[in-house]
């Protein structure tokens, strides 16, 4: 998978996922770019211009544990080694910043859960805001069966301040990368499932910049394993089917190294409802 931002009709955020048998390598520069390797599945290590890591990874699936992921500044040339075969997501963004190369470790990952009631859902802190780079945010989700996440439905596709300079919502580009498995009693999650579904809705309203363009989104995307959806504007919560426990990985990038958004205000009023979380998260 490839997505870049000319075909996403975006600025700044170029996703790929990659796989490599054992002792097989990849090679690339970040040019001017900042960039981060996630890893899926498997082991690696990275040699560059900047450092040398051993041992990224291990897991053997995104259900196992939090991953995890190497920070790359601008000007950086690596390559990347299999140990175990497996699979990692690369992103980057431009950038006119330099910073520290960053490898963040699965017991340094901040895990959360959010929300409550059926709209309870884990959160691994990968790459947060005011981390020490300029744009990436990363995040790791995980929706429980027959769960709602992203849910009211937020958006974040105009920079807003206040009077005193507090952001109030940022202007960010996101890519949501699914994986979905069957829940633990059926399965031991040691592989993910063709039959899972979620299904994401991305609809806009007269706030957003495309919606007053003359060109709004309201779409409803069934959204498989291994499948991403592209969120350049609106409002976009997601659902797991029952039986299922849905993955995503978040990449966001865009006015600034934040996750400032501002709830759909008709549906704001659910958060008043909940009465507790969802035993199910988090996984781990």
């Amino acid at each position: 998978m490839a997505i870049t931002p000319e075909q996403a009709g975006w600025d700044y955020i170029s996703f790929q996922i990659r796989r490599l048998a054992a002792g097989q390598s990849w090679s690339f520069a970040s040019g001017e770019n900042e960039l981060a390797i996630v890893n899926l599945t498997g082991r690696y290590r990275v040699a560059s211009n900047r450092g040398e890591w051993q041992g990224i990874g291990g897991r053997a699936n995104v259900f196992a544990g939090a991953a995890h992921a190497l920070y790359l500044p601008r000007h950086t040339e690596f390559t990347i080694t299999a140990e175990e075969a497996g699979e990692y997501a690369v992103t980057w963004v431009p950038t006119d910043e330099d910073h520290d190369p960053w490898l963040i470790k699965p017991e340094d990952v901040p895990i959360s859960v959010r929300g409550g009631d059926n709209v309870s859902r884990q959160i691994n802190d990968l790459l947060p805001p005011g981390s020490p780079v300029q744009r990436l945010v990363l995040v790791e989700v995980y929706t429980p069966s027959g769960g709602w996440s992203s849910y009211p439905g937020h958006k974040h596709d105009v920079h807003i301040e206040d009077e005193n300079g507090q952001l109030i919502e940022a202007d960010l580009e996101e890519v949501y990368y699914y994986k979905i498995t069957a829940q633990p009693q059926v399965t031991d999650r040691n592989n993910s499932d063709p039959n899972g579904l979620a299904y994401q809705r991305v609809y806009t309203d007269e706030t957003s910049p495309l919606h007053q363009a003359g060109y709004p989104i309201n779409a409803l995307v069934m959204v498989h394993d291994g499948e991403a959806v592209l969120v350049p504007e609106g409002y976009h919560p997601v659902v797991s089917v029952p039986g299922y426990t849905t993955y995503y990985l978040n990449v966001l990038a865009g006015s600034a190294q934040s996750l400032a958004n501002q709830d759909d205000p008709k549906v704001t009023w659910v958060k008043e409802t909940y009465t507790g979380t969802n035993p199910a998260v988090p996984l781990y």
